[in-house]
């Protein structure tokens, strides 16, 4: 029997065959997904923002896309997952309100979440696979052990599996 992990803003989940998991409402946040096919081991981080270090005083590291995909890597090794076959999937990282010229530097939390999202996976030498991202509408994201796809609902928009 499937179950299906919520995953909260600013937090991370793992799980294997054959449970799912699942984050709501992604707007200028990004869900990484990263999947063994070995193993079966899945995981999915509901980063909100870039960069831990800007940030003294809140110390939740699934927060940021620097310590959070870290983390998560960390909490699928234990679940079994080889981190050499890890590959990635991301989603979200939307432009959710029109910003003023000079509030540009502010308003781009999306795309800077994808920016550092990208940079970081790249720096692990973890591929990305597929991607929905930017644009101006929320997401909701599914994320399945069975076979590392990703199921993207947005209202309006129709269903989109990668």
């Amino acid at each position: 029997m499937e179950n299906v992990i919520k995953v909260g803003m600013a937090d991370l989940k793992v799980c294997k065959l054959p449970d799912s998991l699942i984050t709501l409402g992604l707007g200028s946040c990004v869900g990484i997904c990263l999947y063994d096919s070995i193993t079966k081991v899945s995981g999915m981080a509901h980063i909100m923002l870039p960069d831990s270090k800007q940030m003294t005083r809140d110390k939740n590291p699934a927060k940021y896309a620097d310590t959070g995909i870290d983390l998560l890597i960390h909490d699928m090794i234990q679940l079994g997952a080889d981190r050499k076959r890890l590959k990635a999937k991301i989603a979200g990282g939307a432009q959710m309100f029109a910003f003023s010229a000079a509030a540009d530097s502010l308003g781009r939390v999306g795309d800077r979440n994808v920016e550092a999202v990208k940079a970081k996976l790249v720096s692990l030498r973890i591929p990305i696979l597929a991607e929905d991202t930017g644009l101006n509408y929320g997401r909701t994201i599914q994320f399945f052990s069975e076979d590392g796809s990703l199921l993207i609902k947005s209202v309006g928009k129709e269903l989109k599996r990668i």
